[in-house]
């Protein structure tokens, strides 16, 4: 059996019953169930419809994601996440780079290497390098000024907890920011590469070895190992190339919001809804959420 998810932007909640009823029917499916009026609701069909992306780009611009996946095992028992552009809507090294003054610069090699055409790791060394001489406050002031949570990730965190999950924040940005998102939204374990400083300055270099697509791979099945999990245990979710190896390998591997040549290489895409999509594809309803 599988699972067929329908969901909006939770700030329009347009998502319109004879819509869903008639993709059901056409499908052959059983049941509607409402995971949320008016934002979010599921049936299960039993094979897969051979015209499931042309739906799925239809729905698209009407402003509804369409999910489909394996019923069974849906709710998972680990989250695993990347913060920039996902847990965070900023990218924290182009906003280090906007405070000294070249953040278009960086911010058009942090869009290339997130779309696969850079190497990460020589793309974050370039980056990290045009930073060196600035003040280590610099941090601070963007932490305070220019970082917002990503709409729905302290639900999502705060839900999957209570029902038993472990969650963690995997990055290829920096251990000064993953430490204070981590602690702020209530991720169990956070990884991520060091900024160097001396004298109160950024060297403009990062602490080997970079932690990149390799990384995220090795911490999804180092810590659920650790946990006694298996890979299928694990909803990852992430935007960017560099998160493309741990989206592939966790049972339920996310694109949400993501670059265009990364989404085209997954399953599960999330380009309307929030956060919070990533409950309603594990078949939480909005009543099951924790305030």
């Amino acid at each position: 059996m599988y699972a067929v998810t329908l969901l909006t932007n939770p700030e329009k909640t347009n998502l319109d019953k004879g819509l869903v009823d008639s993709l059901r029917n056409a499908w052959g499916g059983g049941d509607a169930l409402w995971l949320a009026p008016d934002e979010a609701a599921e049936f299960r069909i039993r094979q897969k419809p051979a015209n499931q992306w042309q739906v799925w780009s239809d729905l698209q611009a009407l402003g509804v994601d369409l999910i489909l996946q394996p019923a069974k095992g849906r709710r998972k028992r680990m989250l695993l996440a990347d913060m920039d552009s996902t847990m965070i809507c900023q990218e924290c090294i182009d906003e280090l780079a906007a405070e000294a003054g070249i953040g278009a610069h960086v911010a058009d090699i942090t869009a290339r290497a997130m779309n696969g055409e850079l190497d990460f790791e020589a793309a974050l060394r370039e980056r990290v390098g045009l930073l060196g001489g600035l003040e280590s406050a610099i941090i601070d002031t963007v932490l305070a000024n220019r970082i917002t949570p990503m709409p729905g990730g302290r639900t999502l965190i705060g839900t999957m907890k209570a029902d038993g999950a472990h969650a963690v924040l995997v990055s290829g940005g920096f251990t000064v920011f993953t430490s204070h998102v981590a602690a702020d939204l209530g991720f169990d374990e956070h990884r991520a590469n060091t900024l160097l400083v001396e004298g109160g300055l950024l060297t403009g270099a990062v602490a080997e070895p970079i932690l990149g697509r390799e990384a995220k791979i090795e911490a999804l099945t180092e810590i659920s190992a650790r946990l006694g999990l298996t890979p299928d245990h694990v909803i990852a979710v992430g935007d960017g190339a560099n998160d493309l190896g741990m989206l592939q390998l966790a049972g339920t591997g996310v694109a949400l919001h993501a670059k265009p040549a990364v989404a085209a290489q997954c399953d599960i895409r999330i380009n309307h809804g929030d956060l919070t999509a990533l409950l309603y594809i594990q078949g939480y309803a909005k009543p099951e959420f924790a305030s």
